[in-house]
This record gives structure tokens, sequence and C-alpha cells, in this order.
């Protein structure tokens, strides 16, 4: 069991006391010590109305050892170290995000601002957070794109969105507490349907604001459908059957095109979930109008991917039941190079790489020269022959064979 030591006492992470520990510690401005390593890594407390949250300090999850929940691969291994110190500014007690889109709009303006292409939704551009460089970001903060055998069959909606409720706690954005601009819904259930309109409704209660600007939030949920309207599109929520998200024609087909290989992976990929993203705001009808919207799928297990050779690779470390953290673009462009995941059970944390079939001779040369450029070892699948044994694990006699990788271009066939 995880824990952490205050002084000479050590608290296990799940321990009943463990709040008078920090509260104790923090009111004394002492730092807790991870018990991870044997010197401890220090960490931060965090003061959430009347509860108390431990926190690794900004730039130290490379200290802590790898099965630890705090450990972080090294920042050139994901789109994450593009953004730390710029769109996200941590200073070890609060963490401010600068968000490259609005979250206000104007009175007189009657459709949405904004694009789904990829010029204005994903940009290597580290000054500021795009709609899809947040979410990627509260996934990572919310351990979501973490795996270990333990996690088997207990994610769900729920725990996705606890999580991430978690995750945007202590964070600011537009000078005002993300949390407050910030709507996820909750699990529905016929019995209390009533109590969550009651709750929507108040959380929402801002955006009816009047005057020369209106209020948006941001909303992140699961896609059940996109159906079209007379005037356009709606998006329809899962557990939101109730409240559809409006899309204007254009808006609609840019993200239609914008993001039609995670949609063709959401039809074809059997458990995927589509995650959506969006500003909204309210018309006096009561109706949320989407201004910026983007997604991301990911798999049963809620683990993003990009394509069928990254989601065989998630396969086969998941049915090998193993220990790793999946890297995610933030920021980053798609043809940027870019690990898959890293492996964190093995001696040493290795990077995994996939070379997809047909890329260009320069994918290759590039690939060399991030692996050569980075301090943790790599393992590279080239896709277009069968997966090779994955690295071993702690106290492994020798690799375990990975699964049999036939059919997958078909499969990619059918979903391209």
């Amino acid at each position: 069991m995880h824990a952490y030591r205050f002084g000479s006492a050590q608290v296990a992470a799940d321990a009943s006391d463990l709040q008078r520990h920090l509260a104790t510690a923090y009111k004394g401005k002492q730092r807790p010590l991870c018990a991870c390593q044997p010197d401890g890594v220090p960490m931060y407390i965090a003061k959430l109305e009347d509860h108390y949250v431990i926190k690794r300090m900004p730039d130290s999850g490379a200290k802590h050892a790898p099965e630890c929940p705090s450990y972080e691969p090294p920042a050139e291994l994901s789109g994450r170290g593009a953004v730390l110190g710029q769109a996200v500014q941590d200073d070890g007690e609060a963490t401010n995000l600068r968000l490259d889109f609005s979250l206000t709009k104007s009175s007189g303006k009657s459709a949405p601002e904004a694009t789904g292409r990829e010029s204005d939704s994903v940009r290597t551009d580290g000054a500021k957070l795009t709609l899809r460089g947040l979410l990627h970001y509260l996934w990572d903060e919310a351990g979501l794109n973490r795996w270990s055998p333990a996690m088997e069959n207990k994610r769900s909606w729920a725990l996705v969105r606890r999580e991430l409720l978690s995750a945007v706690l202590g964070k600011t954005a537009k000078k005002a507490p993300l949390g407050q601009q910030m709507f996820i819904p909750e699990t529905w259930s016929l019995d209390r349907d009533a109590d969550l309109t009651a709750r929507r409704i108040t959380a929402m209660a801002a955006l009816a604001k009047v005057g020369k600007t209106r209020p948006m939030m941001i909303a992140i949920g699961e896609v059940k459908e996109i159906t079209p309207t007379r005037a356009g599109a709606k998006l329809v929520a899962k557990h939101l059957a109730n409240f559809p998200f409006m899309l204007d024609g254009d808006l609609h087909r840019r993200f239609m095109k914008r993001f039609a290989n995670a949609i063709a992976l959401w039809d074809g990929v059997e458990g995927a979930h589509l995650i959506f993203i969006a500003t909204f705001g309210l018309e006096s009808t009561g109706l949320a109008t989407v201004s910026t919207l983007s997604a991301m799928v990911v798999t049963d297990r809620w683990i993003p991917f990009e394509d069928m050779y990254d989601k065989a690779l998630l396969d086969a470390l998941t049915s090998g039941r193993r220990r790793f953290v999946k890297s995610l673009r933030y920021n980053l462009a798609e043809n940027q190079t870019l690990a898959c995941a890293v492996l964190t059970d093995c001696d040493v944390p290795t990077a995994l790489y996939v070379l997809t079939p047909g890329a260009p001779a320069e994918s290759s040369e590039t690939l060399e020269a991030v692996i050569a450029e980075s301090a943790v070892p790599a393992w590279v699948w080239d896709a277009d022959d069968p997966m090779q044994p994955l690295p071993s694990p702690k106290g492994a006699i020798k690799a375990l064979p990975s699964p049999a990788t036939e059919g997958i271009a078909s499969d990619v066939g059918a979903t391209s």
C-alpha cells in the first residue's frame, strides 16, 4: 500500500487518520514525503474547503518510483512537456491554466464562433491549452491514462466523472476556479431524474446572465449520438438525454470532418467511447448552444487511443497484465512523433513506440532522433511486421509474448 511520511510517522494513503496528519502538516507549513523512495520525495498539500489533498511537487513526477501513483514519465514522452510552465503554471500551491479559447460570448452573435478545424483545435504552441489540450491535461491529472491489472472491471462513467472533478480542484482559468466553469453530467437513473435536472439547472444558472457578453461553461461527457436537426445537429450525451447540445450546420460539418478518424474508431471498435469537450452557453430558450468542440476516442477501459495499431499495443499490455502510462498529445499535431505508452513495471521504465505501416522514411528517422535524445530506454514495434515480445516486467524470467496481431490490417481497413 502506498504511504506518506510525516516526520517519523508513516501513514498509508487509505488510512482513516490521513486527513488529520495532512491538516497538522498544512497548518505547520510542513511538506510530507512520499514513501515510494528510500529518502522520500517531497509533496505539497492543498486545502479545498474542509478537505486536504496531497499532490506531487511541480516537475517531480520522474523522481517517484515507477509503481507510485505520483510517478510521471519524463515530459518529452508526451505533449505535456510542451505546455508545462506556459499553458500550465504550477507554483506548488495552485495551478493556473491559460486557455486559447473564450469562455464568454457577445450577446449579439447568434451563431457559434468556433470551429473543429485542426488549425484551431490542435497546435504545437504550448503557450495556451487548446480545447483538446485541456481534455488531455485533465485526463492525465485524473490518472485515467494510467493502467494496472488491479483496475480491471473497476472503471465506469461514475469513476471517470469523480476523478475528473478531483483533477479540476485547485486549478484556475480566466481568473476563476475551473470547477465553477465545468459541467460533467452525473450518472443518470430514473429514480433520481428530477434531482439531477434540478442540480444541472443550478450548476448552469450563471449562464442565464444577460449583458453585453454572456458567460459560457466547459462540458465534458460521453457522446451517445449526434443527429441532424433542421438548423444543424444536436449532440446527445450519455446520462443527459433530455438536455442536448446544439451545433449549427457549419460547426457540425467541420467537426465531422476534423474528427472523422475518431468517429470511425468509435463506430468500429467494440466497447469504445467517444469523449467530447465543448464550450457552450444558454440561449433564452434554455437550449445549450456549442461554440467550440473537440473529441477523443477511448477504449472500453477509458484509455485514449489514436488508431488500430495504438489499440493493438494497448490490448497487448492490458491482456499481459502490465502497468503503464498512456502518452497524450495535448497540443501536439497528429504527425508529431510521440511514444504510445511508457511501461512502468520494468526494472527501468521503457517508452513504447509504434511505426505504422506505410510510414514515410523520415518518420523512422525522426523516431530514431527522438529515442537518441531521450534518456528513457525504448521499444519499437514496426507494424509492418508482427509485434515482438514486450519488455519483461520486474522479476520475469523472460519477456511475455505479445498476443497474435492477425487481422489488424483488415480491422484498420474497416474503420478508416
